[in-house]
């Protein structure tokens, strides 16, 4: 798990938006992100794009956590609840996953685990390594 989890510190774009790694491993993943000033829309509410990104490095974290490079090439999401503060977490679970392609659902939750956002992913899984 050690290169898995360099390969997801060097994520810049997780990094610069507050994204931390909190469990990885084969087919799973959580992580979380505190809210703070920087993640506000313009109506005082958590950005979809947060809580995209908080969604998409779980998502990442756990595709990739096989050792095999694993890239997105289908994603959707549905926002459930708005959120002004706190944290959130996102924990990725694997649903599927065959030598070409796996899926994963990835709830995101508030604090007090009521459903932010449900996301669903699909990877292809290249043959390079990690």
């Amino acid at each position: 798990m050690d290169k898995i989890r360099k390969f997801l510190a060097n994520d810049r774009f997780a990094r610069l938006a507050g994204v931390e790694l909190l469990d990885v491993g084969p087919g799973r993943a959580k992580a979380s992100l505190t809210v703070g000033e920087k993640h506000l829309n313009g109506a005082g509410m958590v950005h979809g794009a947060a809580i995209f990104a908080l969604a998409d490095f779980t998502f990442a974290a756990a595709s990739n956590a096989y050792g095999t490079l694993a890239v997105g090439i289908n994603v959707s999401i549905s926002f459930m609840k708005a959120v002004k503060s706190g944290v959130l977490t996102a924990e990725a679970r694997e649903t599927s996953r065959n030598a070409k392609l796996a899926t994963y659902d990835i709830p995101v939750r508030d604090e007090t685990g009521d459903l932010v956002a449900g996301f669903q992913g699909m990877v292809y899984r290249k043959k390079e390594t990690i």
